[in-house]
């Protein structure tokens, strides 16, 4: 329902009554103000006719302002508050964002949204920081634990650095970055949570202390057979199974395999290879929160991604 009622709002061709509906829909949902207070009276605004963008602004012709109107825009304190584009485009992005699909294709598929790629780079940068923020707040008051007696974790590191098509052209400066991604999994049926952390090494004294902080005590994890986890999580309460990968890739004693988080690597390096997310190390980060989010918050609101954005929004620019 909501993703429907977005769309026939923002798809329709702009008219003046076409405009305030799409305003009225958006201060439903608070994003954007319902009342604003003029700066001078501190009397409540009322909304007129204009010529700008939006169609519509505040205005306040109070007797104490002497014969002088004050205005401000509808988009005072929300998202599109310094932003050129209209609100149809802006919502569209919204709703292409919250369905994975990469820059370009927004591009090509929605003709008119920005005039440039950098214009989208720089809406899904502002989007990305509003998952970030809101996957921190999670962790701050839930602590983001996975494990329990049904849900077992997946241990594995990795190496989100540029990819060459076929081994050829330039190689990029993220060569040089010698941080991993260590992937923690809890697998429940077919529910996935995944933690993502960048550490400076794979050894004992950094992974380790992130397994604890993050796994319960008493799950059975499953992991390779790295050094840093042998011999260490059985004596910490864990049940640990392992797979060596150079005889088979799931072990016929234990039936134990990696194959959740091997799947879920490939997953998540197409996401943030093909949005070059992994060109600096704050997008990477910002990257990987996003995946947190999708799978933690996202998938869980009962109107799916599109419906936690827009009460993340709510959040970060409460109007």
């Amino acid at each position: 329902m909501l993703h429907s009622k977005l769309l026939l709002f923002a798809i329709q061709k702009p008219s003046t009554t076409r405009k305030l509906k799409l305003i009225k829909w958006c201060q439903s949902k608070r994003l954007l103000a319902r009342r604003v207070k003029c700066s001078r009276c501190g009397h409540n605004m009322r909304m007129k006719k204009t010529r700008h963008l939006d169609g519509f602004h505040w205005m306040c012709r109070h007797k104490s302002h002497r014969n002088k109107k004050t205005t401000r825009s509808v988009r005072v304190g929300s998202l599109f508050e310094r932003s050129k584009l209209n609100l149809s485009s802006w919502l569209i992005f919204i709703y292409r964002f919250t369905q994975g699909l990469r820059i370009r294709q927004i591009d090509m598929m929605q003709d008119g949204i920005a005039k440039s790629s950098r214009t989208l780079s720089k809406m899904a940068r502002v989007l990305r920081k509003v998952c970030r923020c809101a996957i921190k707040r999670f962790r701050r008051r839930h602590g983001q634990m996975i494990g329990s007696g049904q849900e077992f974790a997946v241990l594995d590191e990795s190496n989100f650095r540029h990819k060459r098509k076929y081994g050829r052209g330039r190689a990029s400066t993220t060569w040089r970055r010698k941080k991993w991604v260590f992937g923690m999994l809890g697998v429940r049926d077919k529910c996935r949570h995944p933690i993502l952390r960048l550490v400076l090494r794979r050894s004992r004294p950094h992974l380790i202390p992130l397994v604890v902080k993050h796994v319960r005590p008493g799950t059975a994890i499953i992991s390779d057979e790295w050094r840093a986890y042998r011999g260490v999580l059985a004596n910490m309460g864990y049940k640990h199974f392992t797979v060596n990968h150079s005889q088979w890739f799931v072990d016929p004693h234990s039936g134990a395999h990696s194959q959740h988080i091997e799947r879920a690597w490939l997953t998540y390096k197409t996401s943030v290879w093909r949005l070059r997310g992994n060109r600096t190390e704050k997008m990477l980060k910002e990257h990987l929160a996003l995946i947190e989010w999708t799978h933690w918050l996202g998938e869980k609101h009962k109107q799916g991604p599109l419906g936690r954005l827009i009460k993340d929004i709510r959040h970060q620019f409460p109007v």
